[in-house]
């Protein structure tokens, strides 16, 4: 998921995504099998904010308020065309990731008790994980697949509440983007 390891992966964790279904004929082979997040039931996505509220604290109230907050965004399109780099992670980079900062920033200012990545960065870099924890070579291979079937784009109109139920990573509820 968006810390990139299963040490997150616990019972009641709670993340923000946004799925990229268009990015599954790419990258879906590689994730499944080089990205713990992607066997762990999480689907091809941008983090938005990870980790975001225990489970136990997602009432009705919290679903009103994510309503209110993501329905203030207009829904926009990204673009995949090349990979990039994070200590131990090859990623697809969305451009423009203005639009997917922005998202990230509103819930974080409206939960400042949900820090992105429980404040271990100080910043906001959207991306989609491809693999992680390989080493160059493999993510040199992964890169030449990936470099001739490029670009794809993908709308984005929606976020979704996923939390880990001690075995997966399912979806909970999902809260349209403004028209």
């Amino acid at each position: 998921m968006a810390d990139d390891n299963t040490v997150g992966f616990r019972a009641g964790r709670t993340g923000l995504i946004v799925r990229i279904p268009e990015a599954e004929p790419y990258v879906g082979g590689w994730r499944e099998r080089l990205d713990p997040s992607a066997r762990a039931g999480v689907p091809a996505h941008i983090t938005v904010l990870f980790p975001f509220l225990e489970e136990g604290r997602t009432d009705a109230s919290v679903h009103s308020a994510l309503a209110d907050v993501f329905g203030s965004h207009p829904a926009f399109d990204l673009r995949f065309e090349r990979c990039g780099r994070l200590p131990g992670v090859l990623s697809l980079v969305p451009e423009p990731d203005t639009r997917l900062r922005q998202l990230t920033e509103a819930i974080a200012a409206r939960w400042p008790e949900a820090p992105p990545y429980g404040g271990r960065f100080t910043e906001i870099v959207p991306h989609l994980t491809v693999a992680q924890g390989q080493d160059e070579a493999v993510f040199e291979r992964i890169e030449a697949d990936l470099a001739g079937r490029l670009p794809f784009t993908s709308r984005v109109s929606s976020v979704e509440l996923i939390v880990h139920d001690g075995v997966k990573w399912q979806e909970r509820a999902s809260f349209a983007l403004g028209g």
